[in-house]
Protein backbone atom coordinates (compact mmCIF):
# COMPACT_ATOMS: atom_id res chain seq x y z
CA UNK A 1 0.00 0.00 0.00
CA UNK A 2 2.91 2.28 0.68
CA UNK A 3 4.17 1.72 -2.39
CA UNK A 4 0.47 1.98 -4.61
CA UNK A 5 0.49 5.63 -2.77
CA UNK A 6 3.72 6.98 -2.73
CA UNK A 7 6.81 5.33 -4.84
CA UNK A 8 9.22 7.67 -3.57
CA UNK A 9 9.04 7.43 -0.21
CA UNK A 10 8.09 3.07 -0.31
CA UNK A 11 12.16 3.51 -1.95
CA UNK A 12 13.75 5.45 0.95
CA UNK A 13 11.70 2.93 3.94
CA UNK A 14 12.10 -0.36 2.02
CA UNK A 15 14.67 -0.44 -0.04
CA UNK A 16 17.24 2.23 1.37
CA UNK A 17 15.83 1.24 5.04
CA UNK A 18 15.65 5.13 5.89
CA UNK A 19 13.27 5.36 9.04
CA UNK A 20 13.18 8.62 9.54
CA UNK A 21 9.77 10.00 8.44
CA UNK A 22 8.12 11.43 11.96
CA UNK A 23 4.99 9.75 12.99
CA UNK A 24 1.74 11.71 14.02
CA UNK A 25 0.87 11.73 17.58
CA UNK A 26 -2.16 9.51 16.99
CA UNK A 27 0.13 7.19 15.30
CA UNK A 28 2.52 6.95 18.26
CA UNK A 29 -0.80 6.38 20.72
CA UNK A 30 -1.98 3.83 18.66
CA UNK A 31 1.71 2.15 18.82
CA UNK A 32 1.37 2.63 22.16
CA UNK A 33 -2.03 0.84 22.65
CA UNK A 34 -1.01 -1.89 20.40
CA UNK A 35 2.32 -2.98 22.73
CA UNK A 36 -0.17 -2.91 26.03
CA UNK A 37 -2.69 -5.44 24.21
CA UNK A 38 0.34 -7.43 23.22
CA UNK A 39 1.44 -7.49 26.57
CA UNK A 40 -2.17 -8.08 27.88
CA UNK A 41 -3.21 -10.70 25.60
CA UNK A 42 0.27 -12.44 26.16
CA UNK A 43 -0.91 -13.11 29.87
CA UNK A 44 0.22 -10.04 31.85
CA UNK A 45 -3.05 -8.18 34.16
CA UNK A 46 -4.79 -5.32 32.77
CA UNK A 47 -2.72 -2.89 34.53
CA UNK A 48 0.82 -4.20 33.80
CA UNK A 49 0.26 -4.03 30.43
CA UNK A 50 -1.49 -0.66 30.03
CA UNK A 51 1.58 0.28 32.31
CA UNK A 52 4.12 -1.43 29.55
CA UNK A 53 2.14 1.22 26.61
CA UNK A 54 3.07 4.05 28.41
CA UNK A 55 6.62 3.41 28.94
CA UNK A 56 6.97 2.77 25.20
CA UNK A 57 4.95 6.05 24.61
CA UNK A 58 7.47 7.95 26.73
CA UNK A 59 10.42 6.10 25.53
CA UNK A 60 9.83 7.51 21.92
CA UNK A 61 11.72 10.58 21.39
CA UNK A 62 10.55 13.83 20.58
CA UNK A 63 11.90 13.82 17.09
CA UNK A 64 10.45 11.09 15.95
CA UNK A 65 6.74 12.81 16.49
CA UNK A 66 5.13 15.43 13.99
CA UNK A 67 4.38 17.67 16.36
CA UNK A 68 2.63 19.85 13.79
CA UNK A 69 2.19 23.35 15.05
CA UNK A 70 3.62 22.36 18.40
CA UNK A 71 7.36 23.93 18.47
CA UNK A 72 7.99 25.20 21.63
CA UNK A 73 9.15 23.14 24.40
CA UNK A 74 6.07 24.27 26.50
CA UNK A 75 4.14 23.69 23.50
CA UNK A 76 5.89 19.87 23.16
CA UNK A 77 5.11 19.25 26.91
CA UNK A 78 1.31 19.90 26.47
CA UNK A 79 1.26 17.91 23.33
CA UNK A 80 2.94 14.77 25.37
CA UNK A 81 0.44 15.25 28.14
CA UNK A 82 -2.13 15.18 25.81
CA UNK A 83 -0.99 11.63 23.81
CA UNK A 84 -0.49 10.22 27.25
CA UNK A 85 -4.58 11.19 28.14
CA UNK A 86 -5.86 10.19 24.75
CA UNK A 87 -3.53 6.43 25.53
CA UNK A 88 -4.56 5.84 28.63
CA UNK A 89 -7.90 6.77 27.60
CA UNK A 90 -8.13 4.62 24.69
CA UNK A 91 -6.44 1.50 26.34
CA UNK A 92 -9.15 2.37 29.07
CA UNK A 93 -11.94 1.49 27.07
CA UNK A 94 -10.73 -1.55 25.65
CA UNK A 95 -9.72 -3.03 28.58
CA UNK A 96 -13.18 -2.11 30.15
CA UNK A 97 -15.03 -5.31 28.05
CA UNK A 98 -12.00 -6.67 26.46
CA UNK A 99 -13.07 -9.16 23.45
CA UNK A 100 -12.03 -12.46 24.91
CA UNK A 101 -10.38 -15.17 22.81
CA UNK A 102 -8.43 -18.89 23.33
CA UNK A 103 -5.27 -17.11 21.58
CA UNK A 104 -3.07 -19.01 19.43
CA UNK A 105 -0.44 -16.84 19.10
CA UNK A 106 0.09 -13.01 20.13
CA UNK A 107 1.83 -10.74 17.66
CA UNK A 108 2.54 -13.35 14.66
CA UNK A 109 5.33 -12.49 12.47
CA UNK A 110 6.00 -14.65 9.17
CA UNK A 111 6.82 -14.77 5.88
CA UNK A 112 5.67 -17.30 3.36
CA UNK A 113 6.27 -18.15 -0.38
CA UNK A 114 2.79 -18.15 -2.67
CA UNK A 115 2.71 -20.13 -5.60
CA UNK A 116 1.97 -17.93 -8.19
CA UNK A 117 4.10 -15.07 -6.59
CA UNK A 118 7.39 -14.18 -7.54
CA UNK A 119 8.24 -12.57 -4.69
CA UNK A 120 7.14 -13.99 -0.86
CA UNK A 121 5.04 -11.94 1.67
CA UNK A 122 5.00 -10.89 4.61
CA UNK A 123 2.62 -10.04 7.76
CA UNK A 124 1.97 -9.46 10.95
CA UNK A 125 -1.13 -10.84 13.10
CA UNK A 126 -1.72 -9.19 15.99
CA UNK A 127 -3.70 -12.33 16.99
CA UNK A 128 -4.13 -16.05 16.06
CA UNK A 129 -6.90 -17.25 17.63
CA UNK A 130 -8.93 -20.33 17.92
CA UNK A 131 -12.43 -19.57 15.59
CA UNK A 132 -16.14 -19.77 17.11
CA UNK A 133 -17.32 -20.58 14.27
CA UNK A 134 -15.09 -23.65 12.73
CA UNK A 135 -13.75 -25.30 15.45
CA UNK A 136 -10.52 -27.22 12.77
CA UNK A 137 -10.10 -23.40 11.95
CA UNK A 138 -8.42 -20.48 13.40
CA UNK A 139 -9.42 -16.52 13.07
CA UNK A 140 -6.87 -13.11 12.72
CA UNK A 141 -7.54 -10.46 15.03
CA UNK A 142 -6.29 -7.00 14.57
CA UNK A 143 -6.99 -4.33 16.61
CA UNK A 144 -6.80 -0.55 15.54
CA UNK A 145 -7.10 2.60 17.14
CA UNK A 146 -8.86 5.41 15.69
CA UNK A 147 -10.46 9.15 15.52
CA UNK A 148 -13.25 7.71 13.96
CA UNK A 149 -15.12 4.72 13.30
CA UNK A 150 -14.48 3.55 9.86
CA UNK A 151 -18.07 3.35 8.45
CA UNK A 152 -19.39 -0.40 7.39
CA UNK A 153 -18.69 -1.20 4.04
CA UNK A 154 -16.24 1.83 3.76
CA UNK A 155 -12.35 1.27 2.70
CA UNK A 156 -13.10 -2.31 2.44
CA UNK A 157 -10.89 -3.29 -0.59
CA UNK A 158 -7.75 -1.67 2.45
CA UNK A 159 -9.52 -4.79 4.44
CA UNK A 160 -9.41 -7.22 2.26
CA UNK A 161 -6.14 -6.36 1.26
CA UNK A 162 -4.71 -6.60 4.47
CA UNK A 163 -6.83 -9.80 5.08
CA UNK A 164 -5.10 -11.69 2.46
CA UNK A 165 -1.37 -10.98 3.31
CA UNK A 166 -2.28 -12.58 6.80
CA UNK A 167 -4.51 -15.22 5.66
CA UNK A 168 -1.53 -16.52 3.36
CA UNK A 169 1.22 -16.28 6.57
CA UNK A 170 -1.12 -17.65 8.86
CA UNK A 171 -2.09 -20.49 7.10
CA UNK A 172 1.18 -21.66 5.78
CA UNK A 173 2.76 -21.04 9.62
CA UNK A 174 -0.21 -22.65 11.55
CA UNK A 175 -1.22 -25.55 8.63
CA UNK A 176 -5.57 -24.85 9.81
CA UNK A 177 -7.99 -23.68 7.94
CA UNK A 178 -7.96 -19.34 8.22
CA UNK A 179 -11.71 -18.39 8.33
CA UNK A 180 -12.21 -15.31 9.66
CA UNK A 181 -10.17 -11.88 9.91
CA UNK A 182 -11.47 -9.54 12.88
CA UNK A 183 -10.86 -5.81 13.35
CA UNK A 184 -11.57 -4.62 16.43
CA UNK A 185 -11.81 -0.72 16.06
CA UNK A 186 -11.59 1.19 19.24
CA UNK A 187 -12.61 5.33 19.13
CA UNK A 188 -9.92 7.20 20.99
CA UNK A 189 -12.24 10.16 21.97
CA UNK A 190 -15.76 9.63 24.05
CA UNK A 191 -18.51 9.43 22.52
CA UNK A 192 -20.98 12.10 23.57
CA UNK A 193 -24.03 9.89 22.89
CA UNK A 194 -22.52 7.24 25.15
CA UNK A 195 -22.50 4.83 22.22
CA UNK A 196 -19.80 1.76 22.24
CA UNK A 197 -15.95 2.63 22.20
CA UNK A 198 -15.77 -0.54 19.87
CA UNK A 199 -16.72 -1.37 16.67
CA UNK A 200 -16.53 -4.89 14.99
CA UNK A 201 -15.68 -5.84 11.35
CA UNK A 202 -16.01 -9.23 10.49
CA UNK A 203 -14.27 -10.70 6.99
CA UNK A 204 -15.24 -14.33 6.28
CA UNK A 205 -12.75 -16.00 3.77
CA UNK A 206 -15.16 -18.37 2.82
CA UNK A 207 -16.94 -16.56 -0.28
CA UNK A 208 -13.66 -15.06 -1.27
CA UNK A 209 -12.64 -16.10 -4.68
CA UNK A 210 -12.60 -13.12 -6.95
CA UNK A 211 -10.66 -11.49 -3.93
CA UNK A 212 -8.04 -13.89 -4.13
CA UNK A 213 -7.44 -13.34 -8.02
CA UNK A 214 -7.45 -10.00 -7.75
CA UNK A 215 -5.30 -9.46 -4.76
CA UNK A 216 -2.28 -12.23 -6.75
CA UNK A 217 -2.45 -10.24 -9.88
CA UNK A 218 -2.12 -6.74 -7.86
CA UNK A 219 1.28 -8.36 -6.54
CA UNK A 220 2.45 -9.87 -9.61
CA UNK A 221 1.65 -5.96 -11.17
CA UNK A 222 2.96 -4.58 -8.53
CA UNK A 223 6.65 -6.69 -8.62
CA UNK A 224 6.16 -6.44 -12.27
CA UNK A 225 6.70 -2.65 -12.42
CA UNK A 226 9.39 -2.66 -9.60
CA UNK A 227 10.96 -4.51 -12.11
CA UNK A 228 11.07 -1.75 -14.26
CA UNK A 229 10.80 0.92 -12.39
CA UNK A 230 14.18 3.60 -12.99
CA UNK A 231 12.80 6.40 -11.52
CA UNK A 232 11.16 6.98 -8.39
CA UNK A 233 8.81 10.31 -8.23
CA UNK A 234 7.06 11.53 -5.04
CA UNK A 235 3.36 11.93 -4.43
CA UNK A 236 3.09 15.29 -2.83
CA UNK A 237 -0.55 15.31 -2.53
CA UNK A 238 -0.17 12.38 0.25
CA UNK A 239 -1.12 13.24 3.34
CA UNK A 240 1.03 11.44 5.28
CA UNK A 241 4.29 11.47 3.51
CA UNK A 242 3.58 13.87 0.75
CA UNK A 243 5.91 16.81 1.86
CA UNK A 244 8.86 14.92 2.69
CA UNK A 245 8.60 12.67 -0.09
CA UNK A 246 9.19 15.91 -2.00
CA UNK A 247 12.29 17.00 0.23
CA UNK A 248 14.08 13.61 -0.90
CA UNK A 249 13.15 14.00 -4.51
CA UNK A 250 14.40 17.99 -3.75
CA UNK A 251 17.69 17.01 -2.20
CA UNK A 252 18.50 14.21 -4.84
CA UNK A 253 18.96 17.13 -7.53
CA UNK A 254 21.74 17.06 -9.06
CA UNK A 255 24.08 20.20 -9.59
CA UNK A 256 23.49 19.90 -13.61
CA UNK A 257 19.84 20.13 -13.06
CA UNK A 258 20.36 23.93 -11.90
CA UNK A 259 23.18 24.48 -14.77
CA UNK A 260 20.98 23.42 -17.35
CA UNK A 261 17.42 24.77 -16.06
CA UNK A 262 17.65 27.56 -13.65
CA UNK A 263 18.07 31.24 -14.88
CA UNK A 264 18.11 33.44 -12.49
CA UNK A 265 17.92 36.45 -14.99
CA UNK A 266 15.09 35.02 -16.66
Amino acid sequence: MSFLRNPLAWHKRYVELIYDTPSSPSGVVGRAAHTALQHYYGGLPKEAATELGLEYLRQVADFEINFGKAKTKRDIKKKRESMERDYLQAVGFYLARPPHYKVLAVEAKATVEVEGLPLPIKAVSDLVVQSRVDPRGVDIVDHKFVAAFTPHGADRSLFIIQAIFNYYTVKKTFGKPVRRFIVQECKISRNADGRPQMRRHIIDFRPFRREFIVFNRLLRDATMALAQMRLFLPNPSDMFEGENSFDIYRINLMSEDYDAHFRPDE
